[in-house]
C-alpha cells in the first residue's frame, strides 16, 4: 500500500536531522492499528505542492498515521527545554515527530511533524498518543488562526488510529499532522544553552538564521540581529492575538518559535466578553497566561531568549548584558506602538487626533464594565447595525458612539475607514460553545458541521451567509468554561 513520493511530490532535504544528536533522537512513529482519514487539508495540500488526487483513502490514512512514511523522510524527535509557568524543566517532542523537512515548488521549507505518533526518550512518562478531540480542535484553531491572518503552525491533517488513548476516561486515538516553517523554539536555545558547549550552540545558532533569516548572517553580531528579528516577530504576533481576542493559555518558553508563528494549541481559546483578566487553562491558577498579561508574558519570555545568546552578542559579559537588556527594554514601546496602531485599525482611524487615545481607552473600559462582547461589538461598529442589543442602547455607549462618529468625519475618508475596520474585525470566531459542540458531534461520528465551520473559517472577514450561529454568545453554562492541553 504504497505511492510514489513522485507522483505525491515529497521533496525532503531534512537539515535539522543532520544537527548535533544532543538536541534530536532519530526515531519513527509506532505504527497504529486501523488509521481513518478524519480530516484532510486539500488548500495546504496545494499549497505545499503536493497531490493526493488520485491517492485512496486507505493510502492516505496509512501515509498520515505513520503507518507507510514516504521514503525520504528522516524521523525526529526534536530535544528543547523550557520555563512551564516560571518554572525551568527538559522537556522535548513527548508525543511528536517530525518526519522531515519538505520543500514546495516556491522554494519554501516545512517541517512536516505528527503530533500524537508514540512515545519518544522525552515523553517524560506518558503514552505518546493524542486523543481524538484535541487533535480536531488544534485543526479547527490553527486553520482560523491562518484565515485571521495571524502567523501560525498549519494543520494538513487528522487521522483517527482506532485505538484507544487512557485519560480520565478512554477516549479515541488519533494523529494530526501539523506543519510550520520550523520547530526551532526559544526552548531548544535554553537546551543547548544549558549543554554549555558553544561549538554546538553556535551550530543551532548558525542554522537558525540560515534557515529562517538568511539577510543576516554577515552581519556584524548575528545573535543580536536575531535577537532583535525575534523582538519584533514576538511582538506582531502577540498583538495580533490581542487583536481577535486570543487566549494562548500555555506562553512556555517551549511555545515561542523563532519564526513567530503561534504553536501549541492547547488549552487555548478565544475570548467573549470583554475582560482584560480572561484565562480559560484550567491549570493557570494564579492568571499567569491571562489575556493582558500577554504582552507581558512575551517581554519574559523574549528576555529568557535573550540570556541564551550572551557569549555571542559580546565577549564582555557585563557589555553583552546591557546590549541584551536595552534590546529587551524596547519591547514595551514598540508593543504600544503596534497595539495602538492595530486598535486605530479597529476603530477605522486613519488620521491623527489627540483624542484618539482616548477614544480607544474609554471604549474598552465600556466593554468590561458592560460585560459586552469583544468581537460582536467591533462588527457591529463596522456594520453600523447592533441589532438591537440592549447593551448598546445605554447612554454611555451612544455618547462614546457619538464622539466616534465626529472623530471619523474628521478624516472625511468614511469608505476607506471602513474598508480598514473590515480588514481587522472579523465577522465571527470560533467561539468556545461553539467548539464544543462540535468537538461532541465529532466523537459521536457526525463529522459535517466540523467540516462545514471549517470551511467558513477560511473567510472570517466576509459576512457570509448563515453565519448568525456562530455569533451567537455562550450561555451561562459557559461562564467559567475552562480548556486543557490534552496531555
Amino acid at each position: 500500500m504504497t505511492t510514489s513520493d513522485a507522483k505525491i511530490g515529497w521533496k525532503f532535504d531534512n537539515t535539522y536531522s543532520r544537527l548535533p544528536e544532543a538536541i534530536l533522537t532519530k526515531i519513527k512513529p509506532v505504527s497504529v492499528k486501523n488509521p481513518e482519514v478524519i480530516l484532510f487539508n486539500h488548500q495546504l495540500s496545494s499549497e505545499l505542492s503536493l497531490n493526493f488526487k488520485n491517492v485512496n483513502d486507505d493510502i492516505l490514512a496509512s501515509i498520515f498515521s505513520g503507518n507507510s512514511l514516504p521514503s525520504s523522510s528522516s524521523c525526529i524527535a526534536q530535544a528543547y527545554a523550557g520555563h512551564q509557568f516560571g518554572h525551568f524543566t527538559i522537556l522535548g517532542d513527548g508525543r511528536a515527530i517530525v518526519i522531515g523537512e519538505h520543500i514546495n515548488k516556491k522554494k519554501q521549507r516545512f517541517d512536516i511533524q505528527f503530533k500524537g505518533s508514540g512515545k519518544t526518550p522525552y515523553s517524560r512518562h506518558g503514552d505518546g498518543r493524542a486523543a481524538l478531540g484535541p487533535m480536531l480542535r488544534e485543526y479547527i484553531i490553527s486553520e482560523a488562526m491562518n484565515g485571521l491572518n495571524i502567523p501560525t503552525t498549519r494543520s494538513l491533517a487528522v487521522v483517527s488510529t482506532g485505538e484507544e488513548v487512557i485519560r480520565e476516561t478512554p477516549l479515541k486515538g488519533a494523529i494530526l499532522t501539523r506543519v510550520a516553517s520550523s520547530h526551532i523554539r526559544v526552548g531548544t536555545f535554553q537546551y543547548m544553552a544549558l549543554m554549555q558547549n558553544l561549538r554546538f550552540f553556535k551550530i543551532l545558532l548558525n542554522y537558525t538564521i540560515k534557515r529562517h533569516y538568511p539577510e543576516i548572517i554577515d552581519t556584524k553580531v548575528p545573535a543580536l540581529e536575531l535577537l532583535k528579528i525575534v523582538i519584533k516577530k514576538q511582538n506582531d504576533l502577540v498583538v495580533n492575538w490581542m487583536r481577535v481576542g486570543f487566549i494562548h493559555g500555555v506562553m512556555n518558553t517551549d511555545n515561542v518559535t523563532i519564526s513567530g508563528e503561534t504553536i501549541d494549541y492547547g488549552p487555548c481559546a478565544f475570548m467573549d466578553q470583554y475582560n482584560p483578566k480572561t484565562v480559560f487553562s484550567s491549570i493557570d491558577y494564579y492568571g499567569r497566561y491571562s489575556y493582558s498579561n500577554q504582552p507581558l508574558i512575551t517581554k519574559w519570555n523574549l528576555s529568557r531568549f535573550a540570556e541564551t545568546l550572551l557569549p555571542f552578542i559580546d565577549k564582555d559579559k557585563k557589555k553583552s548584558i546591557e546590549i541584551a537588556s536595552d534590546n529587551i527594554n524596547t519591547f514595551d514601546d514598540l508593543y504600544y506602538l503596534k497595539w495602538n496602531q492595530m486598535m486605530r485599525k479597529k476603530l477605522g482611524f486613519i488620521g491623527n487626533d489627540e483624542n484618539d487615545d482616548k477614544l480607544i481607552k474609554d471604549l474598552l473600559n465600556w466593554m468590561e464594565n458592560n460585560k459586552a462582547d469583544y468581537t460582536n461589538t467591533f462588527l457591529y461598529l463596522t456594520e453600523n447595525d447592533f441589532r438591537k442589543v440592549k447593551v448598546y442602547e445605554s447612554k454611555d455607549f451612544i455618547e462614546w458612539k457619538n464622539k466616534w462618529e465626529a472623530r471619523l468625519k474628521k478624516d472625511g475618508l468614511l469608505e476607506k475607514s471602513k474598508d480598514l475596520m473590515k480588514k481587522n474585525n472579523p465577522c465571527f470566531i470560533p467561539r468556545n460553545h461553539i467548539v464544543e459542540k462540535i468537538l461532541t458531534e465529532a466523537h459521536e461520528g457526525n463529522f459535517s458541521n466540523l467540516k462545514n465551520f471549517i470551511d467558513l473559517l477560511k473567510q472570517p472577514y466576509n459576512n457570509q451567509n448563515n453565519i448568525n450561529k456562530y455569533q451567537s454568545l455562550p450561555g451561562e453554562s459557559f461562564k467559567d468554561y475552562k480548556t486543557y492541553c490534552g496531555t
